[in-house]
């Protein structure tokens, strides 16, 4: 994954170009984080996780330290100046309500659920559609996975 200074170094220098001049911008490499447990020992660690955890497409797990699990999609975040100030909101998978969760109060995070958009990139689009035309097939339409 690129980091931080990569990815500001790649905007710098494609800011000076019209976007329609150009034909691919910059974007973020997606990790595989599906069954991902990062470690949480330093408050650096925690908000790193959580910015993965903001970006991924599935469902986490957030067991906070008096035990209590929190399992859904994560949402939002606020990050303040302490791990206190910060905490995040989640759609739980068991109820209607949205919860907040301070980044103090977790003790440990997974990437639980299933990333929905995993592996389907454009490119994997238009490699379906190029196989499905290969092999002769007419009116050819690439219908979208069913989500569960």
């Amino acid at each position: 994954m690129a980091t931080d200074m990569q990815e500001s170094a790649k905007l710098e220098q494609l800011s000076h170009l019209n976007p329609d001049d150009i034909e691919v911008a910059a974007g973020r490499e997606r990790e595989q984080l599906e069954g991902w447990v990062p470690e949480l020992a330093t408050d650096a660690e925690v908000r790193e996780a959580l910015e993965k955890a903001f970006d991924y497409r599935g469902d986490i797990t957030i067991t906070r330290k008096d035990g209590t699990k929190v399992e859904g999609y994560l949402f939002d975040r606020r990050s303040g100046y302490s791990l206190a100030d910060s905490f995040v909101r989640i759609i739980p998978t068991t109820e209607k309500t949205k919860v907040n969760v301070s980044y103090a109060d977790i003790a440990a995070l997974t990437f639980s659920g299933r990333d929905t958009a995993a592996g389907k990139t454009f490119e994997a689009w238009v490699a379906k559609y190029w196989a499905k035309k290969a092999a002769g097939e007419q009116n050819i339409q690439i219908e979208p996975e069913k989500l569960d």
